[in-house]
């Protein structure tokens, strides 16, 4: 890849995304006139990420020939928002709610996560109830005012704040979807006050029905904010420090896009912006080869990440829990009210360590060596073993081609460390505990994707595993016998493929208002005010970001429940003003929904609306595979060498070919056992497995027996 003469006519034909990890930093150039990719990798920095994004888009930039200036668009994911919720590195933050209600927050809903444990542990509101004011005044839920706003009190209670050095406050009002005009004068009075103090207001955060978790929402929102101000800015004039005149945008957990500015103001939005890139790559790469239904497999060095993909889109919720006290515990969590991509996560990355637990078996994760000190074998400091050092010792991964020889593994070191912690404590040898480690990881990955799948009533047999990250091709194989799917499928590039899913992401805007009522007698000339008033915000932020008016998408969408029902059933609308006649339509669409979800009828009583969603959009960013195709249709061409890998089928190591990924062409077939190289990744095919390389370079493998 070459800018050639566009280096110095700023043409902005290129897109760069970036996707920081726990241990690495990926990147992806792509060039829109020609359809080329290329790749970049280097270690996060962890106490300033946008360091790596600096230093790695320079050397992308640099080996590629491609001046900065000529990048149109950047597009970026950060764990910033996740991180500082879990380690509680947020800003000292207050909360200003209706009098006699500062506590709604500790109590929760009263739900038990876990019915049996005595000991229960719920997690600790972000805000002390030091800093939780009750403030007089009452909007009732028709939005009518019982009890006018007391602005003296609330310049007292600013006043205080100032005394504390509070640097953010959350601003929670009952019904204050319903009329927003006392938060909106507090929001007056603090600018007033303390301009220095940064605010987050529940009814333009999360202005929708259920008080505790808006007030969750909105003080997660405001608990980050200046962090992801800070960050964002400086990470902004870094880019323009290198030339970059073009356009950054950061990547939402709905697995949409959106400006900077938008990103600043609503950063609980970024809770899962990382995660949503693979998600996209995985639905894309899937539409692209024809697997519509595909379960992606996303295994970097921190953590893995599993995600139904179905009708080429990712599946999504209007749900999530930042901070579980227990990973796997539903409602263990702080509630947040935001569209996101539905998947499982868990601890279990190449950085992930291997420990003795107390039952003297061996664990992995979910602590991670992450990128610093890294892994034994990456000669860092690191002395704990790790799922990288186990692939090692196997021999999955060549220490002399490790980011394609930019970085040499030590085997001796992680041989070393899993023999202190792992062999010799247990009575193994070094080989028997790595495998242990290995097993122990692929099916700690199974079972949570096996979880993932079934809670959403899917059989996962039924899905071919999309394996890609640094460490999903090492263990694609084994996950993949262990769920019984049909195949597996990886594609080009599969080290990095989450951050050209950055790439894939269309500009979107989502919001959301509450607005309860049956549908059989139901204000509808509320109803279509606000979705019209929702439609034309989005259209204004879209046509702001230079999107044609003609090419803006709108969808709608509505979440119904049974009368009686304490849980809700969303729903897409019909187009056009919305009226009684139309209570007919609405009812069956909820009703076929129901049957979907449940396999059932539901009862036969009325159904209410409570919340009205909007979705604004812009068309996905064109990507094109196979400009690139090239290599060979026989194998031999792209065979690089052989090397001993381990195979519990042979009870020890065998010699296997070792393929040059690049090398291989379309139509390409080879037989395992084998190992596929490329420079960021490595596929490990067992003795069952038949790989294809289809007509856009994914490697497909099937089962041969």
């Amino acid at each position: 890849m070459n800018a050639g003469d566009s280096s110095v006519s700023g043409d902005g034909r290129y897109r760069v995304g970036i996707d920081i990890g726990g241990t690495f930093t990926d990147l992806v150039l792509i060039d829109d006139e020609t359809g080329e990719r290329a790749v970049g990798k280097v270690l996060t920095s962890q106490e300033d990420p946008s360091e790596a994004v600096e230093e790695g888009l320079l050397g992308l930039l640099d080996h590629e020939g491609v001046a900065a200036k000529v990048v149109r668009t950047i597009v970026h994911g950060t764990t910033l928002v996740t991180n500082a919720l879990i380690e509680r590195r947020g800003v000292e933050t207050a909360l200003l709610t209706t009098e006699g209600f500062r506590d709604a927050v500790a109590i929760g809903t009263e739900h038990r996560y876990d019915m049996y444990d005595i000991f229960i542990e719920k997690p600790e509101p972000l805000v002390p109830r030091s800093l939780r004011y009750g403030v007089r005044e009452r909007v009732l839920d028709d939005g009518s005012v019982a009890r006018e706003l007391d602005e003296e009190q609330v310049r007292s209670i600013v006043a205080e704040l100032r005394e504390r050095r509070v640097r953010a406050v959350a601003v929670s009002f009952l019904h204050s979807f319903r009329n927003p005009a006392h938060e909106r004068r507090v929001a007056e009075i603090l600018a007033e006050e303390a301009p220095e103090i940064t605010v987050s207001l529940s009814s333009e955060v999360a202005p929708e029905i259920r008080e505790y978790e808006r007030t969750s929402t909105t003080i997660a929102n405001v608990y980050v904010r200046p962090l992801v101000e800070g960050y964002l800015l400086s990470l902004e004039q870094r880019l323009r420090r290198l030339g970059f005149g073009g356009s950054l945008y950061i990547m939402l957990s709905n697995g949409g896009t959106a400006s900077v500015e938008t990103a600043c103001r609503f950063p609980v939005r970024l809770l899962e912006s990382g995660p949503a890139a693979g998600a996209l790559a995985a639905a894309f790469y899937g539409r692209a080869a024809d697997f519509l239904e595909v379960l992606s497999f996303d295994m970097g060095g921190t953590t893995a990440k599993a995600c139904l993909i179905e009708g080429g889109e990712p599946l999504t919720s209007s749900e999530f829990e930042a901070a579980r006290v227990y990973r796997f515990k539903k409602g263990s969590g702080l509630p947040v009210k935001i569209s996101v991509i539905e998947m499982i996560e868990i601890g279990a990355g190449g950085g992930s360590i291997a420990a003795i637990g107390p039952l003297g078996l061996p664990k992995v994760g979910p602590r991670s060596a992450g990128s610093a000190p890294g892994p034994a074998c990456y000669g860092q400091g690191g002395v704990e073993p790790t799922v990288t050092d186990a692939d090692l010792v196997l021999g999955y991964l060549d220490p002399d081609f490790f980011l394609g020889g930019r970085m040499r593994l030590d085997r001796g070191a992680a041989v070393r460390a899993i023999e202190e912690r792992i062999a010799r404590p247990l009575g193994l040898d070094p080989v028997e505990a790595a495998w242990g480690i290995h097993q122990v990881v692929n099916e700690n990955m199974a079972n949570a994707a096996r979880v993932h799948a079934i809670e959403r009533g899917k059989d996962p047999r039924a899905h071919p595993l999309f394996a890609f990250g640094g460490a999903g091709p090492v263990h694609a194989y084994r996950v993949a016998r262990s769920l019984s799917v049909p195949g597996f499928i990886v594609p080009l590039g599969a080290g990095a493929t989450s951050a050209l899913g950055f790439l894939c992401a269309p500009l979107s805007f989502d919001f959301v208002r509450s607005l309860y009522g049956r549908l059989d007698d139901l204000d509808w000339a509320a109803a279509n005010g606000a979705l019209g008033e929702m439609e034309e915000r989005g259209r204004d932020l879209l046509r702001a970001s230079g999107v044609q008016e003609a090419d803006i998408r709108v969808r709608r969408l509505c979440d119904m429940r049974y009368v009686g029902q304490g849980h809700e059933v969303t729903v897409d609308l019909p187009d056009g003003t919305l009226g009684s006649e139309d209570t007919d339509q609405i009812t069956a669409l909820y009703r076929k929904e129901y049957r979907r979800l449940y396999s059932r009828e539901g009862p036969d009583v009325p159904i209410e609306s409570i919340t009205w969603r909007l979705e604004v959009s812009a068309p996905p960013p064109e990507i094109r595979l196979g400009d690139d195709a090239g290599g060979a249709e026989d194998p031999d061409e792209a065979r690089k060498g052989e090397r001993e890998i381990y195979l519990p089928e042979e009870n020890g190591f065998a010699l296997v070919p070792v393929y040059d990924r690049y090398l291989l062409g379309p139509g390409a077939v080879l037989g395992g056992p084998a190992v596929v190289e490329e420079r960021e990744s490595t596929v490990i095919l067992g003795p069952e497995g038949r790989a294809e390389i289809d007509a856009t370079r994914n490697l497909i493998v099937r089962w041969s027996a």
